[in-house]
């Protein structure tokens, strides 16, 4: 393929991908909202206001940054997750494989289509939270990278997930029993300085909370770990995921039977 074909191609995967989910938006964007608006209701107008301020803010501006990253995560996961194993039940990710696409373009192809559902959520619930708190983005360029990474990075995750996955209750195993106790156990509802020092050091082996706490930088300006180690650890699992997704291709695991 030409750079113009190759082009063409990635567009019509994005394009159909973002497609299939705006299509059915009151199933897709309205749900996270709706949760996320519940957490601010619980978390912070109701508990806390009993708690007092965190981080030298108020509980309620505290958590309002770890919740539009968890929208963020779990939207771009589950997006890819169930398109691409879609494509392998309904037996028309051959058509896709047998076209003359390079691995990257159909790869780019679905996360990028993932990665626009989880941006486009996290922009939904930073407005529902004006309506809780006050928010002033500190650093706007951090805040961007690092949605556009954990964005990216989950929908690869997502996209290794619907290769691997032989039924759809395997699309659910991980986000159940690994993605939603890491999220929790990320530094969304507290601050790692809370904790004893050997639960923050085991904390520092949970990749989510580099993703909080960078986000949480951006917005606030504060953050338990390094904003720049944060941002290269991102990055680093970002590559790892990727080379990982496009051996799985160029090998057909789990798709060539």
């Amino acid at each position: 393929m030409n750079n113009t074909e190759t082009v063409v191609a990635l567009y019509t995967l994005v394009h159909k991908e973002v497609r299939r989910f705006m299509r059915i938006w009151v199933q897709t964007l309205v749900p996270p909202a709706i949760t996320m608006t519940l957490y601010f209701v619980i978390f912070g107008s109701l508990i806390g206001s009993r708690i007092g301020e965190m981080g030298g803010f108020n509980y309620m501006q505290y958590v309002v940054p770890g919740l539009i990253m968890m929208s963020v995560i779990t939207n771009s996961y589950a997006n890819v997750a169930s398109s691409f194993y879609s494509h392998k039940f309904q037996n028309c990710v051959e058509e896709i494989l047998v076209s003359p696409m390079p691995s990257w373009v159909i790869l780019f192809g679905f996360v990028i289509g993932g990665a626009v559902r989880g941006i486009l959520v996290g922009v939904l619930v930073s407005l529902l939270s004006l309506f809780f708190t006050k928010l002033h983005v500190e650093h706007i360029l951090i805040t961007i990278l690092v949605v556009f990474l954990t964005a990216v990075l989950f929908a690869l995750a997502g996209f290794i997930n619907g290769v691997f996955a032989n039924k759809f209750d395997d699309i659910a195993i991980v986000p159940t029993f690994i993605l939603t106790p890491l999220t929790y156990l990320g530094g969304v509802f507290y601050s790692l300085d809370l904790l004893p020092e050997f639960w923050r050091m085991v904390s520092m082996a949970n990749p989510i909370v580099y993703m909080v706490n960078a986000f949480r930088y951006g917005i606030l300006g504060v953050s338990d770990v390094d904003v720049y180690f944060s941002i290269g650890m991102i990055g680093f699992f970002v590559a790892i995921f990727t080379a990982f997704a496009l051996w799985l291709l160029h090998r057909g695991v789990g798709i060539r039977q």
